[in-house]
């Protein structure tokens, strides 16, 4: 690939010594078996797929990190959020089974939201070409569920909200950070919440401090692909300054030993994979078409 291509060139060539990116998995992914051959730490900010870090068999690549959390993750925080914070003890979930994104956000809302005492009331699978919703959230509104988990992308959300709302389903909505677009519903789905990987309104000191700088610099208020980047540049240079070499093993020993660094996304060390443990945000939807920010949930 393009990616790859240009990776060896950086590595061979021009003696590069890590590597920052790619933003997303189909390209990150590539890149990173070309790094984790050359011994070349990489850190993603952005890359959210599983197989970013790991290789098809499950097994490790040593040299690959990432700063934001992975897919499953936030189906977790979504159902400890919607059992301790919303009290609410069943739910329905909706997913397009062709979809490993929503599979695995949904697969792991699941198993958290059960493993807590939650009951799953009704557990739907569509597909991408699917766009009327009202046989099914009939079939949901008569098993009456506390709340909706749906873990798919902006322009289906709002499909499935309104269809909930047609069948007087009105109960909390919750989502991922698909949910994260300018094209959402945001009439369908004022009042309901998604995870996201970062909040400008968080009135935590370091992000402050990170969004008025950004835009004094910029002009516009960073979002979550500024905020992961600077999170995995310093994670990065922190790496470097403790190795205190240019030796690349001991650089992403370095990158892997961190405990409890302070980033934008907050305190952040590495599970055995690469992925970050970290927090994420609890977004709120308003009709003004903004979010607002509700909390943060540790892992």
């Amino acid at each position: 690939t393009e990616g790859q291509n240009l990776a060896t060139r950086f590595i061979t060539q021009e003696g590069v010594k890590a590597i920052i990116g790619s933003v997303t998995s189909n390209v990150t992914i590539p890149v990173s078996l070309v790094a984790n051959e050359n011994k070349i730490p990489m850190i993603t900010g952005t890359a959210t797929a599983e197989g970013v870090t790991v290789n098809e068999d499950g097994s490790r690549k040593p040299f690959i990190f990432r700063a934001c959390f992975i897919d499953p993750f936030q189906g977790k925080v979504a159902a400890r959020f919607a059992l301790n914070e919303l009290g609410v003890k069943t739910a329905a979930v909706f997913y397009d089974r062709g979809n490993p994104y929503t599979v695995g956000l949904a697969e792991a809302f699941r198993a958290e939201f059960e493993a807590g005492g939650g009951q799953i009331v009704a557990y739907e699978a569509y597909t991408e070409a699917d766009t009327d919703f009202s046989a099914v959230m009939t079939n949901v509104a008569a098993l009456k569920p506390e709340m909706l988990y749906l873990p798919d992308y902006y322009n289906k959300v709002s499909l499935l909200a309104k269809a909930a709302k047609e069948k007087g389903l009105d109960v909390p909505m919750l989502g991922g950070d698909g949910w994260d677009s300018e094209d959402l519903d945001f009439e369908a789905l004022a009042g309901n919440y998604f995870t996201a990987h970062y909040s400008a309104d968080d009135p935590s000191p370091a992000v402050q401090k990170f969004v008025q700088e950004f835009e004094a610099k910029y002009g516009h208020k960073p979002d979550s692909f500024a905020a992961l980047t600077y999170d995995a540049t310093n994670i990065l240079l922190e790496a470097i300054r403790i190795a205190n070499t240019d030796d690349t093993d001991k650089i992403r020993q370095a990158i892997q030993d961190l405990k409890g660094f302070q980033a934008v996304g907050g305190s952040i060390s590495f599970d055995e994979n690469g992925n970050p443990i970290k927090a994420a945000t609890i977004l709120k939807v308003r009709p003004d078409k903004t979010y607002e920010f509700v909390t943060t949930v540790n892992p």
